[in-house]
């Protein structure tokens, strides 16, 4: 089976109404954990999402395979450090699209170090981190709405784009 082709595209505002349905998934939000109080409130995530779409310090990108939608990826600044943010469709788990999705996003993103947060269970994220190069380098607690309660998070970090490994 070919390798799907995967394109990035700077976000629209469009984009985000296909975005929001994902996630709606219940099994992303729980894997997810830190998702808003309310993730059915569309207004409020248009709301939140137009906003980054306009602030220069964040790059949202959509993700397509054969000009379809299948998720988002992402990078913000949260408490000065640079983050990374992705959420691929439930559909199109387990394809390899979050891999290689993500390390076309770090050919455009220059910024480093670059951090990642995942859930201490949310095994195939961090295989997404690690398989890009990413290095785990402590924890963190805190309240997850999709949880609705206290959850470990991994905290990763990637450094520098020539450490990438570049494999599926």
């Amino acid at each position: 089976m070919p390798s799907p082709i995967i394109t990035l595209t700077k976000t629209i505002a469009s984009d985000l109404h296909t975005l929001f349905e994902f996630q709606l998934d219940k099994e992303g939000i729980y894997l997810a954990a830190f998702t808003p109080k309310d993730p059915t409130d569309k207004a409020a995530y248009i709301e939140k999402y137009s906003k980054f779409l306009t602030d220069p310090t964040n790059n949202t990108q959509t993700i397509k395979v054969d000009d379809q939608i299948v998720g988002s990826i992402g990078k913000f600044v949260m408490f000065g450090d640079n983050e990374i943010t992705y959420w691929i469709d439930r559909k199109f788990w387990g394809q390899g699209i979050a891999t290689m999705a993500l390390q076309a996003f770090l050919e455009i993103e220059k910024s480093r170090p670059l951090h990642g947060r995942v859930a201490f269970d949310n095994f195939g994220s961090q295989k997404v981190l690690e398989k890009c190069g990413f290095v785990k380098i402590g924890t963190d607690k805190g309240f997850a709405n999709g949880r609705n309660e206290e959850v470990e998070e991994y905290i990763y970090m990637l450094e520098d784009i020539t450490t990438i490994p570049f494999q599926v």
